[in-house]
């Protein structure tokens, strides 16, 4: 991969959304594996994550996925950032995440990520992020011994009393009683 200095000149324009950079060169957060136009609105990155680019296609090359947000190829498919966003909520879901967190770390606004996640998937994002966590759950409480409370800490729930009211809304049992019936028919 060919590396391209990060200038001073090149920084303040990324965070100044300075669109003079626009077509010069594309920024790409390593974290994220997303590449923007320098005059991207989203979410400052780290400077120590950033890489330059001179065209979109070096990013992807690399890759990078084009943002939602400043569409740096021109128009992002719906269903390649309905990918990303899933990837990013798989790989986050412990975290403290609200509608407005996701979208702008997937670099996109939280209506249009709303509405675009839901036609595409049939569900809202934070419908699709407690899934998962009460999945991951239930993988917890059959394959280890691991307290109702600290299970829920470890799936991203805020508290433990929030965790066993949206698991017995789901599976009409509670964590503890999922756990009994699991271990008598092993």
């Amino acid at each position: 991969m060919k590396s391209y200095p990060l200038t001073a000149k090149r920084w303040q324009q990324i965070i100044t959304s300075d669109a003079t950079g626009d077509d010069h060169f594309y920024y790409g957060v390593k974290t994220t594996k997303i590449f923007c136009k320098p005059s991207c609105h989203s979410k400052n990155p780290s400077k120590e994550n950033v890489l330059i680019f001179k065209n979109p296609t070096e990013a992807i090359e690399n890759g990078f996925r084009p943002c939602k947000r400043c569409q740096p190829t021109g128009n992002v498919p719906n269903e390649e950032w309905v990918q990303e966003i899933k990837l990013y909520l798989n790989n986050n879901y412990q975290r403290k995440l609200s509608l407005e967190l996701i979208a702008e770390e997937c670099h996109g606004s939280p209506f249009h990520l709303q509405r675009v996640f839901k036609k595409e998937c049939g569900q809202t994002p934070l419908n699709y992020l407690t899934d998962l966590r009460l999945f991951q759950a239930k993988q917890l409480l059959s394959n280890t011994d691991l307290s109702v409370k600290v299970i829920a800490a470890r799936v991203g729930f805020s508290s433990d009393t929030y965790f066993i009211t949206t698991f017995k809304k789901h599976f009409a049992k509670t964590p503890e009683q999922f756990r009994l019936q699991e271990y008598k028919t092993i």
